[in-house]
């Protein structure tokens, strides 16, 4: 995955949000409407879990993640932390369970490059597992 860089980093990036949110909707239609939690189940798949972090008029930070287990407080993994911006059709990874957020990754906003492509790495990775959440025809219920 990381050998995977656009050559126009800013503006792959924005495409490929804007690709996350239309996924993200497809495999979540009722994706505003959810408060607090939903599970998505697909036959023979560990569950995927979505867990609302914070609701505001415009954006919703969510988790995303598979469990595997059968209790809640099992293996969750990746751990995605998503900003869906609701009004520009956006949905940002903030952070994974293995990479911390990019805040405090790159703590000098100097590093533009290097937050471009870090961006790039987490954005690039949701989308591949949406795709494959969705060629496994999961269904969420709230």
């Amino acid at each position: 995955m990381a050998l995977i860089t656009p050559i126009n980093t800013s503006l792959c990036l924005e495409q490929l949000c804007a690709s996350n949110f239309q996924k993200l909707l497809q495999l979540i239609p009722d994706l505003a409407a959810i408060k607090n939690a939903a599970v998505g189940v697909a036959p023979r798949h560990a569950n995927l879990h979505l867990t609302v972090i914070d609701h505001s008029p415009y954006t919703l930070t969510v988790e995303l993640n598979h469990c595997f287990s059968q209790h809640l407080d099992g293996l969750l993994a990746p751990a995605l932390r998503i900003c869906i911006y609701m009004d520009a059709q956006l949905a940002e990874v903030l952070s994974d369970n293995d990479r911390a957020s990019v805040a405090r990754t790159f703590p000098d906003a100097r590093q533009s490059r290097e937050i471009m492509h870090y961006k790039w790495r987490l954005n690039y990775f949701l989308q591949k597992w949406l795709d494959h959440c969705l060629g496994k025809n999961y269904r969420f219920t709230s």
